[in-house]
């Protein structure tokens, strides 16, 4: 099996699914959690050095966050219930809590907190753009959590709904090299939701000279890392993608490189 795919899996005693560290990935920047909490567990955390951002994949919780309160987040059972999601912002050193009020899916993305200062911000539904990109079967659906045009240190946070047999993350394209506005390098973690659950995607993370090239069948639940190259995904027939991405690097601005080879396919048309 790829050493980029962690499968889906039955939650640990403390809900806890996925835990990806710079160090478990071979990276420098992104830490991944996701966690299935029955009603009335509890999670929580502190870094010192790390921002977070909490994201309410699926379900709701009360949340305590650097002294503020919030009784009940979340307003979607399933991430493919077209609504957008809530999310918190927090800087470095910040504690938190998150109490699960029903079945709650959540991810807890973290990166370097390089500067702090930030305040905690809650991120509601109506302050996360949506947008469609691509046309045809090319077509996907965005919800920006955390763009780059919103106060952070290091994370950019996103969701993307792929409908049934469409493309997405495509053309192929990277962000792996500083090249000012042409391209960041930005490692990069796919959460993927298929619906209905039985059904898979495709992901391939491959580079130009094809020192990585790996091909992969995504399931649901699964967690594919994208330390560089070209990544894109394809949905089955029949079946809806989702994915959360987490994206960090040493400059906070997503600029990308599309193959060469494919950029024909952005002529328009």
């Amino acid at each position: 099996m790829s050493k980029l795919l962690l499968r889906n899996h039955a939650p640990d005693p403390a809900g806890r699914v996925h835990h990806v560290t710079p160090e478990s990935a071979g990276w420098s920047c992104i830490g991944f959690d996701l966690y299935r909490l029955e009603e009335g567990m509890s999670v929580s955390g502190e870094d010192p050095d790390r921002e977070t951002c909490l994201v309410f994949v699926a379900g709701r919780g009360a949340a305590t966050v650097g002294g503020q309160e919030w009784a009940e987040l979340g307003d979607r059972m399933s991430p493919f219930e077209d609504k957008r999601p809530y999310a918190i912002y927090l800087p470095q050193g910040t504690p938190w809590q998150v109490r699960a009020t029903t079945a709650l899916e959540l991810a807890v993305c973290t990166a370097p907190g390089l500067n702090g200062g930030l305040p905690v911000r809650l991120i509601r539904p109506e302050d996360v753009a949506a947008s469609v990109r691509g046309r045809g079967s090319n077509t996907r659906h965005v919800f920006d959590i955390l763009p780059d045009s919103q106060p952070a240190d290091s994370l950019l946070v996103v969701e993307v709904i792929t409908p049934a047999g469409n493309w997405s993350s495509y053309p192929p394209h990277k962000h792996d090299a500083d090249d000012g506005t042409a391209e960041t390098q930005l490692e990069e973690t796919y959460y993927h939701r298929i619906d209905p659950p039985q059904g898979f995607a495709f992901q391939r993370v491959y580079t130009d000279d094809r020192s990585l090239d790996e091909a992969m069948a995504v399931e649901n639940g699964d967690l594919v890392m994208v330390p560089r190259g070209y990544h894109p995904v394809g949905a089955a027939h029949g079946y809806t993608g989702y994915y959360l991405n987490v994206m960090a690097g040493p400059r906070r601005a997503w600029h990308f490189n599309t193959a060469p080879e494919h950029r024909w396919l952005l002529a328009p048309g």
